[in-house]
């Protein structure tokens, strides 16, 4: 492949705008597109991928540090865990095949990873609403969180995550973004969201550079489609975390949950028209779903919502008491 393909560094840009309005990984879009779009084999995308987002992994993690958002302790218990799961995967994809076996196998995986995925962004925003309803009911106004550095780590748990996600990461190069956040979510409640964005950050970044050293020893690296990821991306996520504050990131997030389902479907070897009955079909019934669930934890109801309610007042006008007559007084007779 050329030093750089136009095309895929496009494709990085898209996707490094996402990521950095999301702060999700990168490797749940990037990695599809490459295969389906671009046609590049699964072993090299997810090879490439991995590489690139060693690169791309430092940048959120810095500024997370600076801000002091980060758990240290649970970085380190996690990196116990993640930092050989990440080598192993790869090791374990060298032992599951070679060739069209190993590529059947990369992608019924890969899809299965993007369809829990999407799983998972919904379930972060289910736990995200249980959240504010127990605040609620607290009475607290604003979430204080507990100070970072008083959270007590659970260390078998977490070190079980860290491994679970690594082996993930290593053979698909999707889950350190995606899924290990929402494992964090249940494990740690009394964290505060950026602080479990920028402790995943953190650890991804070891755990990115295991499974690189992986790729490049045992898997399919190709220098070529990296710079053109990375040439398209690393932009691409300082320009998406530059309108992270002026846009509806839940807007984007559901947008991306959809993305994420229908690409993990469609590897999984489904036709286009079952991936779209499917995918059309999660969105009506899951927007009206999720409308119902958010209004019975105490959310406001949406516009939409609104308007198939009766407006107030209209039943005790109905069945109020009659309107008696006002008697008119007749004019004086003229003279």
């Amino acid at each position: 492949m050329d030093c750089c393909d136009p095309g895929i560094a496009v494709a990085g840009l898209l996707v490094g705008v996402v990521v950095g309005l999301t702060g999700m990984g990168g490797g749940a879009l990037m990695t599809p597109v490459l295969i389906m779009f671009f046609g590049v084999s699964p072993l090299a995308a997810v090879s490439s991928d991995v590489v690139a987002s060693f690169f791309m992994k430092p940048i959120g993690g810095l500024v997370h540090l600076r801000r002091g958002t980060v758990h240290l302790g649970l970085v380190t218990w996690l990196c116990v865990g993640s930092i050989p799961g990440a080598f192993g995967g790869v090791l374990l994809l060298r032992h599951l095949g070679s060739g069209e076996q190993l590529a059947e196998i990369l992608l019924v995986a890969l899809g299965a990873v993007l369809v829990l995925a999407s799983l998972g962004m919904v379930a972060k925003a289910y736990l995200h609403l249980l959240r504010r309803q127990r605040q609620r009911r607290a009475g607290l106004a604003v979430d204080p969180g507990q100070d970072i550095a008083t959270v007590p780590v659970h260390r078998l748990a977490t070190v079980l995550v860290g491994a679970g996600g690594g082996l993930v990461v290593g053979m698909t190069s999707v889950g350190a973004g995606s899924l290990m956040i929402v494992a964090l979510l249940l494990l740690y409640p009394s964290l505060k969201a950026g602080q479990l964005v920028g402790t995943d950050l953190v650890q991804a970044v070891p755990l990115v550079a295991s499974a690189s050293l992986g790729h490049l020893l045992f898997g399919d690296f190709t220098l070529g489609l990296t710079a053109s990821v990375l040439v398209g991306a690393i932009p691409g996520v300082w320009v998406g975390a530059r309108l992270s504050s002026r846009s509806r990131g839940g807007l984007v997030r559901r947008a991306l949950a959809a993305v994420l389902l229908a690409s993990g479907i469609k590897l999984l070897g489904a036709s286009t028209g079952l991936m779209l009955g499917i995918v059309g079909t999660a969105l009506v019934v899951g927007a009206l779903l999720w409308a119902w669930i958010r209004t019975r934890l105490g959310e406001p109801p949406r516009t939409w919502q609104l308007r198939f309610r009766r407006p107030p007042g209209t039943a005790t006008a109905r069945s109020g008491p009659p309107s008696v007559p006002v008697a008119r007084e007749d004019p004086p007779p003229r003279r």
